[in-house]
């Protein structure tokens, strides 16, 4: 695979092009599922880093929610420090800056810190880790609320992370993560959310695993329907015994187990499903290719570029890839060297089909190419199985 967000320009689809191996570990000790590293965090988040938040509307109205009921549930105010790791383009941050509400946002991108900035959201540039942890307590304060919403997976050191955790956080504090959930990937054969970003794939049973190592308890949780099916935990000091454990952690542990996901055949079932989809795609753009159509996608996504690579499906099948990321125009989906273009695109060329890349944002893209309905375009989703509406 090539790495997922390595967008090529014209000039680089000249020069080799490199591409590591893609192959997953799950641990029979402690169930974490795994890729190996092939290269480091420093190596992705170097120079300029593509992925906005902002650009997802409906991910921003999740954020604002959270905000929301955060700051009700856990009475936050003028005198509350909320922190963000991977707090990216301060898509969420920004809600506590309009509140008043004191907080800072850590990012390893610098390009995405400065649009933050530009949001009045103050951004630390730098990996979060122990030593991050540590300065922040010491130049400003422990956090009374820690938010780290899809960054988990990324971090190759996944415990030293946990313990900056524990570091920052005040004793009464309050720490959300959200998630992929394990179980969710394997139940839908999500296989495309698997790439170089995501060094990890996480269930509920590991993360208590990682919380009780560092002194960290789950007291709660929330399952979500972003991204495929994530989950939003709750955690607090091991110490602080003022905040009860809901029932539903327990709950959701023993629908974990029953599941399968503390056996190996469950793993083995997952790859057979990614083969069917695979095959099942493959024999879709041929058939419609041969039938003289045209074929395009939407949605630039780290995922699209795993799922036409797995697939082996590039420009000779497929026309175009539209995004509304204008970093992204004028580039090249990493591999299958697919040309990214801007909306506009969608109604000079008037493909026949338009494949739906980013499936977790599934019905906001429909509602998005609606026009395309105009000229009898359909439109395809391959996760969990082939869809054609």
């Amino acid at each position: 695979m090539p790495s997922a967000n390595a967008f090529l320009s014209m000039e680089m689809l000249e020069q080799p092009e490199e591409l590591y191996p893609l192959t997953v570990y799950v641990c029979r000790a402690c169930w974490l599922m795994q890729i190996s590293e092939f290269h480091t965090a420093p190596d992705m988040f170097s120079g300029e880093y593509l992925y906005f938040s902002s650009y997802a509307k409906s991910w921003v109205q999740h954020a604002a929610r959270f905000c929301r009921n955060a700051t009700e549930r856990f009475d936050l105010n003028e005198k509350s420090f909320v922190v963000e790791i991977a707090s990216n383009d301060g898509y969420l941050l920004q809600e506590f800056v309009a509140a008043q509400i004191p907080c800072l946002g850590i990012d390893p991108a610098a390009n995405a810190a400065e649009v933050a900035r530009k949001k009045g959201v103050e951004t630390h540039v730098d990996f979060f880790n122990t030593k991050t942890a540590s300065h922040i307590v010491d130049t400003k304060s422990n956090a009374d609320l820690i938010v780290a919403n899809n960054v988990l997976a990324h971090v190759p050191d996944i415990n030293d992370f946990i313990a900056g955790v524990a570091i920052l956080l005040a004793p009464s504090g309050v720490v959300s993560f959200e998630f992929p959930h394990l179980a969710r990937l394997l139940e839908k054969s999500q296989f495309d959310t698997i790439y170089d970003e995501h060094f990890s794939y996480l269930s509920l049973g590991v993360i208590m695993r990682l919380f009780e190592r560092h002194g960290l308890a789950v007291f709660d949780i929330e399952e979500l329907s972003t991204h495929g099916g994530s989950l939003r935990i709750y955690g607090r000091q091991k110490a602080n015994a003022s905040i009860q454990i809901e029932s539903q952690v327990d709950t959701l542990l023993t629908s974990e187990r029953a599941q399968g996901l503390e056996q190996l055949s469950t793993y083995i079932e997952f790859e057979k499903s990614a083969v069917e989809i695979r095959n099942a795609f493959c024999d879709l753009i041929t058939s419609e290719l041969a039938k003289g159509k045209k074929i395009a996608a939407f949605g630039a996504a780290a995922k699209g570029t795993v799922f036409l690579n797995y697939c082996g499906v590039g420009a000779d099948a497929i026309s175009f890839v539209i995004d509304d990321t204008p970093a992204k125009q004028g580039r090249f989906i990493p591999g299958v060297h697919i040309p990214v273009v801007s909306f506009d695109t969608l109604e000079k060329e008037k493909p026949d089909l338009i494949i739906i890349l980013p499936w977790n944002f599934r019905n906001e893209i429909a509602a998005y190419l609606e026009p395309a309905r105009a000229w009898g375009a359909k439109f395809v989703v391959a996760t969990p199985k082939i869809d054609v509406f």
